[in-house]
C-alpha cells in the first residue's frame, strides 16, 4: 500500500467528517479556489468538524510525506494542493461573542459577516476587511488590513490567543503567556505553523460610522493626489480613505453621469459625526471639482460594504512623490487600463504594542493596488516601494520574504524550524525552516 493510500485509510478510520476521493461526490466541488488562477488536485479533501479531525488530518500527511494545505473560504490560496492533502475547515464555523469583555471566539471557517452580524448589537465590531464572505482565519494570520485598520491596528494585533494543531499532532494554546514565540509568529506569519481550530480576538466599541463614495472627473486625478499626499498627514486615526481612478460599468446600475465613464472616486469611512466627517473631506472634494455622484451617509459599520480592489498588483510606498502620482494617472488612462486605488495606512498600524507581531511593513504611508499587473506601473513605482508585499494581498509565493523585514523573516524561519521542521505546512506562502545552525546562534 502506498504513502497517499496510507493516508486516506488513516483520516477514514480516524476522522469524524466526510472525506472525499477524486471523482467522487462532492470532490470538485470542494477542491476549487474562488479567486486564484490555480486548479487544485489534491489525493483527497477532508472536511473537518473539530480539532480531533484537524490533528487526524496532520498526522495522516506528515506520516504520508503528503502537503497539506488548509482552506475555508479559499480566498488567499495560491499554492495549489496537487497530491496532497486538503483539510477543509468550513465546517467549524462557530461565533461566540463576550460583550463584557469585548472579545470574539470563532472557528477556523467563521467569516467575518457572522462576526459583524453577532458582534453588532452590542455596538461593537471585529477588524474586518472589504468583504463579509472573507475567512476570519487566515484574514488574521496574515496581518489582516480593513477599514478600521488606521485606528486600532492590522487585525492580527487584536489576536489574543489561538488553539493550534501542530505538525506533531500537539494540540496548544498560543498566548502571551502559553508559547509565546508561536503566537508572536501567528500575528501576521500566515499559515506557516499549524492549524489553527479556534481564535480569540479584541472587538472594538464601533456602531455607526459615516462612510461611503462620491466619484468625480477623472481629468483631475493627479491635482487631487497631489492633495492627497500633504492632507493625509492631518487625517485623524477614525478617519480611513482610499482615492480610485476606475472604469465604472456601462451598465443600467451605474448613474447616468457616470456610466461607461472612468472616474476619480473617493471612498472614506468615518467613525464619528457626519458634520465633523465632512469637514474632514472638504480639502479633497473641493480638489476634485464637482462631484458627479455621491452617497456619503451614517449607517451601521455591519452594513458599511466598502468593498476593494482586487490585489491583482501592489506597492507599499513610504510617500507619493510626483513620478508616482503621473505613473499612476498614466497607467489609468487609457481605456483598457486598470483600476487603480491609492490607499492611506499610517495611524494605528504604524504605532505597534510591546510584542506586537510581524504583521505588515509598517512604516507604509500609502499602497498603490491595481485589479490587473500593470508591468509599466511597477517599474515607475519600484524605486518608491523598495520591493515590499503585505501578506494578504501577494500572489507570488516566490515573494513571502518581501512581506517582512529582514530581522522578521529571520526570526519566523526560527520558530519555523521549531514548530514545524519538516514543513508539513509548507504549501502557503511558505517561510522554510531556519538550518539548524541558525537556530542554535540564534538561540
Amino acid at each position: 500500500m502506498n504513502s497517499t493510500s496510507t493516508a486516506v485509510r488513516e483520516v477514514r478510520a480516524a476522522f469524524a467528517g466526510a472525506v472525499h476521493l477524486p471523482g467522487e461526490t462532492g470532490y470538485d466541488e470542494l477542491r476549487g479556489t474562488p479567486f486564484a488562477p490555480i486548479d487544485p488536485r489534491p489525493a483527497l479533501v477532508a472536511e473537518a468538524t473539530g480539532a480531533d479531525d484537524v490533528r487526524a488530518a496532520v498526522l495522516a500527511a506528515r506520516d504520508a510525506g503528503m502537503g497539506l494545505t488548509v482552506q475555508a473560504t479559499g480566498h488567499g490560496t495560491h499554492v495549489p494542493c496537487d497530491g496532497g492533502l486538503l483539510l477543509r475547515t468550513s465546517r467549524m464555523a462557530g461565533v461566540l461573542v463576550d460583550p463584557h469583555r469585548r472579545l470574539a471566539r470563532v472557528g477556523p471557517g467563521a467569516v467575518w459577516g457572522q462576526v459583524l452580524a453577532a458582534a453588532a448589537p452590542f455596538g461593537l465590531a471585529g477588524l474586518s476587511g472589504s468583504h463579509a464572505g472573507v475567512g476570519v482565519t487566515g484574514y488574521t494570520l496574515g496581518g489582516g488590513l480593513g477599514w478600521l485598520s488606521r485606528a486600532h491596528g492590522f487585525a492580527a494585533d487584536s489576536l489574543l490567543r489561538a488553539r493550534v494543531v501542530t505538525a506533531d499532532g500537539r494540540i496548544v494554546t498560543a498566548s502571551p503567556g502559553s508559547h509565546p514565540d508561536l503566537y508572536w509568529a501567528l500575528r501576521g506569519g500566515g499559515g506557516n505553523f499549524g492549524v489553527v481550530t479556534a481564535m480569540e480576538f479584541r472587538l472594538h466599541p464601533v456602531g455607526q460610522v459615516f462612510a461611503g463614495t462620491a466619484c468625480f472627473p477623472i481629468e483631475r486625478a493627479a491635482e487631487t493626489l497631489t492633495r492627497y499626499r500633504d492632507w493625509i498627514d492631518g487625517a485623524p486615526d477614525r478617519l480611513s480613505t482610499a482615492l480610485l481612478l476606475t472604469p465604472m460599468p456601462d451598465a443600467p446600475e451605474a448613474h447616468p453621469s457616470v456610466r461607461g465613464r472612468r472616474v476619480l472616486q473617493l471612498k472614506a469611512m468615518y467613525a464619528g459625526s457626519a458634520d465633523q466627517a465632512r469637514r474632514l473631506l472638504r480639502p479633497l472634494t473641493r480638489a476634485a471639482g464637482p462631484a458627479l455622484t455621491g452617497d456619503f451617509r451614517v449607517l451601521p459599520y455591519a452594513e458599511a460594504a466598502m468593498g476593494g480592489t482586487a490585489p491583482g498588483q501592489v506597492e507599499l510606498l513610504g510617500e507619493l512623490p510626483d513620478a508616482a502620482i503621473a505613473a499612476i494617472v498614466r497607467a489609468a488612462e487609457p481605456s483598457h487600463g486598470p483600476a487603480v486605488e491609492i490607499r492611506h495606512w499610517d495611524g494605528a498600524m504604524g504605532r505597534p504594542g510591546t510584542g506586537a507581531g510581524p504583521a505588515g511593513h509598517r512604516s507604509t504611508r500609502l499602497s498603490v493596488i491595481a485589479d490587473t499587473r500593470s508591468p509599466a506601473l511597477a517599474d515607475a513605482l519600484r524605486p518608491h516601494s523598495g520591493g515590499r508585499a503585505f501578506l494578504n494581498f501577494l500572489h507570488d509565493p516566490t515573494r513571502t520574504a518581501d512581506a517582512y523585514s529582514g530581522a522578521d523573516h529571520h526570526r519566523l524561519a526560527t520558530v519555523k524550524r521549531h514548530y514545524d521542521p519538516d514543513n508539513t505546512f509548507g504549501l502557503t506562502h511558505n517561510i522554510a525552516p531556519a538550518p539548524p545552525a541558525a537556530v542554535r546562534t540564534a538561540g
